[in-house]
């Protein structure tokens, strides 16, 4: 592999468009599970139930429990002109000046700086300027009362465009609100869902610590960094978009004991490791810290600290696909999602998952 290009190609799959899950698995645990074994490049057809079966109390299960906003908002100019209004980080620089966020425009063609979108009667956004950064703004949040309040009463939660809700009614509105969220989500911050977290029960996760399993959590706000498109020839000269992430030293004590003592670390999530990559390659440990991981993962990328990996079925081209693509060998993985795609597997943010072992 030439080290100063690699072709976005190949990272390239064909998927029929009827394999996108639109919906949710009827219970969370009921998602089908691909299991791989990295040791004998073997794999075997599971449901996400049967997870207990691969944990025992030399294991450690970090999540991320970050929340998902509901930060796709809808309004209009003065003109009438429907506006819609994504919202992606709350700019912290500039709190003391008011309640800043960087944020997607759609049309931006038809906003420019000062431009005021009325989106509820306690809440208008106001154009501030346009960022460097590929069709990001930044806005002036006016409301009245408290924001997060009225983010719940107004907005939607921001599914991705591959799931099509063409009418979404309030009965799939609270569907989405409820389902589109882990069961441990907890720090709201995120636009999009740690989508590998979302086939957890609490009924499982209380298996998995009777079995002696630490779990242990950290979060990254998922931003434009996770599910931004490649959209260079080669992949070397992409960037990825920052995002923010806290470590508790409650997690990094549990995390470099497990190092120390040679426990497997799972991570549940591309985010998850992420996030303990970076930290790691920050700090040579994990520390207790709230940092941007900025990190882009891509064969052939040597694991630090993550030692297993829980995953759902990623986009072709992806940066999510490349990182598994590190994780356990590109040939191999291309031949796993060449056997979900005949077996029908349901693929992305509502679909299946496949345990990497």
């Amino acid at each position: 592999m030439d080290s100063k290009f690699i072709d976005i190609a190949e990272f390239d799959y064909e998927l029929p468009a009827d394999l996108i899950a639109q919906m949710p698995a009827n219970k969370r645990e009921n998602s089908r599970m691909l299991v791989l074994n990295r040791k004998n490049n073997s794999y075997i057809d599971k449901h996400f139930f049967d997870i207990c079966d691969y944990f025992d109390e030399n294991d450690v299960l970090v999540l991320n429990d970050t929340k998902v906003l509901p930060a796709r908002l809808y309004g209009s100019k003065d003109t009438g002109a429907k506006i819609e209004v994504f919202l992606l980080e709350k700019d912290e620089k500039r709190s003391n000046k008011g309640e800043y966020w960087s944020a997607l425009i759609k049309p931006s063609k038809k906003v420019k700086p000062d431009t005021l979108i009325k989106i509820s009667e306690e809440l208008s956004a106001r154009i501030d300027k346009k960022l460097e950064d590929d069709g990001e703004w930044l806005i002036e949040l006016i409301f009245n009362g408290d924001l997060f309040e009225i983010l719940h009463k107004i907005g939607n939660i921001p599914l991705p465009p591959y799931i099509e809700r063409k009418l979404q009614t309030q009965d799939l509105k609270n569907f989405d609100m409820q389902r589109y969220q882990t069961v441990y989500a907890k720090d709201e911050g995120s636009v999009a869902a740690p989508t590998a977290g979302l086939h957890f029960t609490n009924e499982i996760l209380d298996k998995l610590k009777n079995k002696g399993v630490q779990i242990a959590y950290v979060t990254l706000n998922v931003g434009l960094g996770t599910f931004r498109p490649v959209k260079c020839k080669n992949i070397l000269e992409h960037k990825m978009h920052s995002e923010t992430f806290h470590i508790s030293k409650e997690t990094s004590d549990i995390i470099n004991k497990a190092i120390d003592e040679g426990k497997k670390i799972t991570a549940v999530g591309t985010t998850s490791v992420r996030t303990l990559e970076t930290a790691y390659s920050k700090f040579g440990k994990i520390c207790p810290c709230t940092d941007h991981s900025e990190l882009f993962i891509y064969p052939p990328y040597e694991f630090k600290v993550v030692d297993r990996l829980l995953t759902n079925f990623h986009l072709p081209k992806s940066t999510l696909l490349m990182l598994v693509s590190a994780f356990a060998q590109k040939k191999f993985v291309f031949e796993c999602y060449k056997h979900a795609v005949e077996s029908k597997y349901r693929f992305f943010s509502y679909g299946d998952c496949m345990l990497i072992l």
